[in-house]
């Protein structure tokens, strides 16, 4: 289970004070690829989950996930997820014949999604993607994902943390954020349904 405090920024202005105010506590940027696959009889989606191949940094490495049963409340959000290092070499070659996916047979996520969901003959379809810059802090004690995602229809700002204790966690980001005038409010869904549907949040 992944459980993540979200907090949407309005604007571009709005990230760019928060990125000033977290200089000082910055590890890395990474450049994100999110491409995302469903059954060709949106098997995965109807079933509220979506398998998805990310790239880090023009392909230095490759991640291929599983999420499922996502719930967003009080900008805390948890998922099911499981993950597993991928070759980007064949993730490339997948995105452009996706029935390769279901030909990988040292994947467990990729056995999940033949044997739970029935992703068989039909095969898989690629559903495109979006691009996410990411600039990770060290925040007391905390990991702060600050995210800029630039889909094919606008770029939306984002704060994110994963966190056991996601409630306390939140305060805390809470009074930082309004003690230094940042304007914020909870996201209420996951970049991916907001790639789905093609608009960006209000």
């Amino acid at each position: 289970m992944e459980v993540e405090i979200k907090l949407r920024l309005p604007d571009s202005s709005t990230h760019q004070k928060l990125s000033n105010l977290l200089a000082p506590f910055h590890t890395k940027t990474l450049i994100q690829e999110n491409i995302f696959f469903d059954g060709t009889n949106k098997e995965l989606t109807s079933n509220l989950a979506v398998l998805r191949i990310r790239f880090y940094n023009l392909q230095q490495h490759c991640v291929l996930s599983l999420k499922a049963k996502p719930v967003i409340c009080g900008g805390i959000s948890r998922m099911e997820e499981h993950e597993e290092p991928f070759d980007p070499a064949l993730a490339r070659a997948c995105i452009a014949e996706p029935w390769r996916l279901l030909h990988v047979d040292s994947s467990e996520i990729l056995n999940r999604v033949r044997d739970e969901y029935g992703v068989g003959e039909n095969g898989l379809v690629c559903l495109g993607g979006f691009r996410n810059v990411r600039a990770v802090h060290e925040w007391r004690g905390l990991k702060l994902e600050l995210d800029e995602t630039n889909y094919d229809f606008g770029t939306s700002y984002e704060l994110e943390c994963e966190s056991a204790d996601p409630e306390r966690h939140k305060n805390l980001l809470e009074e930082f954020l309004q003690g230094n005038g940042i304007s914020y409010s909870y996201s209420q869904v996951s970049k991916f349904a907001v790639f789905q549907s093609r608009k960006l949040p209000q």
